[in-house]
């Protein structure tokens, strides 16, 4: 498989001022300096995560997923070509406005444009984020994730699971279908939810501290309206989050402690047991979707449903170690 990660991703908002305040202010990602209306982020040595273009509201622009080196590249290029995807090699001009050596550009069967780019520029200087934060989870991980809302899951499955060679982590087909993928460890770089409509529903950004999330909340909580999400745990990945609502028409998901798991030994599987352990309470919603939610959450609650934590010791109580034994 030639995508090893989410590389960058790509906006298109008229609201810039108000993206580059939440950005550096709240999440704490750093401004690059870039020209005219567009403007660009950094969250680790790349010199660049997340680019803003004020020329249109359109939303999600693009998705740049980065392939280890120019072979593969031209293999995966080959590979669309021959399932009759249109593949645009991308000009000198736009791969240095990207920061890559090399990359192409297509779009999936609905039409959301997708880069593939191999050899990513990193910057000379450190990363300084926009307040006191521990840094991002990225590296071989990638940016984060990405989640589309879409018409038909079923009709763009085959083209991200057979073309481009994403792997199913899970999936749920009630009341709507809804896929993970993973291209690493990451439990999942990227997911699409049948809700009948084209647009991005969120991207993810992971957090090396616990307290970076919470603080983040706090901060959050003092904007009104910022907050969509409450703080809470999901059940596949184990993200510990909240969302914000952003100046566009989608979501931010800000977490810690997502799931890592073993590519090579993972087995797809349907969930059942709703999107959230505990927490994330949509704000956003009328009630009766909120306490459709609530009800999924208290059920695995009443039914044990815990995550064991592998970075807490197990807890040394001899009675509570037989009545688990007797359970």
């Amino acid at each position: 498989m030639e995508i090893t990660a989410l590389g960058y991703i790509g906006i298109n908002s008229s609201q810039i001022d108000q993206w580059s305040q939440m950005a550096t202010g709240l999440l704490g990602m750093q401004q690059v300096d870039r020209g005219g209306k567009m403007r660009a982020f950094r969250m680790d040595d790349r010199k660049q995560r997340l680019i803003v273009d004020g020329s249109s509201d359109a939303g999600l622009a693009m998705m740049g997923w980065e392939v280890p080196s120019t072979a593969e590249l031209d293999q995966l290029a080959g590979r669309l070509e021959s399932h009759g995807v249109q593949v645009v090699r991308g000009s000198r001009a736009l791969a240095d406005e990207r920061h890559v050596t090399e990359l192409i550009t297509f779009a999936d069967p609905t039409g959301n444009r997708l880069e593939a780019f191999c050899k990513p520029e990193l910057a000379a200087e450190s990363f300084k984020p926009g307040r006191p934060i521990s840094g991002f989870r990225t590296g071989a991980l990638g940016m984060g994730h990405v989640v589309l809302n879409v018409e038909d899951v079923e009709r763009l499955l085959p083209f991200y699971r057979d073309v481009l060679g994403f792997h199913v982590s899970d999936f749920g087909l009630k009341p709507y279908g809804l896929y993970f993928f993973h291209v690493n460890g990451r439990h999942h770089s990227f997911a699409m939810v049948g809700s009948g409509r084209k647009a991005l529903h969120h991207f993810m950004v992971e957090l090396g501290s616990l307290d970076d999330v919470g603080q983040g909340y706090d901060l959050a909580q003092m904007d009104e309206g910022r907050v969509a999400y409450t703080l809470g745990r999901h059940t596949n990945d184990h993200m510990t989050s909240f969302y914000v609502n952003t100046p566009s028409d989608f979501f931010i998901e800000y977490g810690w402690g997502g799931r890592v798991i073993d590519p090579e030994t993972w087995k797809p599987h349907e969930t059942f047991d709703g999107p959230s352990l505990w927490g994330h309470e949509r704000l956003y919603m009328p009630e009766e979707q909120r306490k459709r939610l609530r009800d999924m959450r208290l059920d695995a609650a009443a039914r044990g449903v815990r995550v064991a934590d592998p970075r807490v010791p197990p807890l040394n109580c001899a009675w509570l170690d037989s009545v688990i034994a007797r359970e």
